[in-house]
């Protein structure tokens, strides 16, 4: 288990560690399974093809899942107070996703830190952005 992060070790601009991972569609036979999400999009080619797209698409809570295992992976267990998302575009297998949590504001009187936040894939491209709060404690 990391070492606490404390609210006075925290810099605007500072930023977490990036999850990467490539998506498969293991990933979403599993996530559909794990959440009970089996919309045919998901995981019948034929079916996703029939609705005019070029193939299954991932589950954007996966993407969520991601993107809130790197936030709690940079200001610790328990310490997430809010998270929102806006999902911007659809995941393909295939592609890598990479997060982004970086600290864009301080709330010294709260000891709160509000984080800018993103997944996008190996070519830039953001698929979730969002913003969350935590609540670090202090070393005082």
């Amino acid at each position: 288990m990391a070492a606490p992060l404390y609210f006075e070790d925290v810099a605007d601009g500072a930023a977490g560690e990036p999850v990467r991972h490539t998506l498969t569609r293991t990933d979403l036979v599993m996530y559909a399974g794990a959440s009970g999400d089996f919309n045919p999009m998901h995981h019948d080619e034929v079916a996703a093809q029939g609705a005019g797209l070029p193939s299954v698409f991932g589950h954007g809570m996966f993407t969520a899942g991601l993107l809130a295992t790197a936030i709690t992976n940079f200001v610790g267990i328990g310490a997430l107070r809010r998270y929102q998302v806006r999902f911007t575009r659809q995941t393909w297998p295939g592609e890598v996703l990479t997060t982004s949590v970086v600290v864009k504001e301080l709330r010294p009187e709260a000891h709160e830190v509000v984080l800018e936040c993103a997944v996008t894939n190996q070519d830039g491209e953001p698929k979730i952005t969002g913003e969350a709060v935590a609540l670090l404690p202090s070393r005082s």
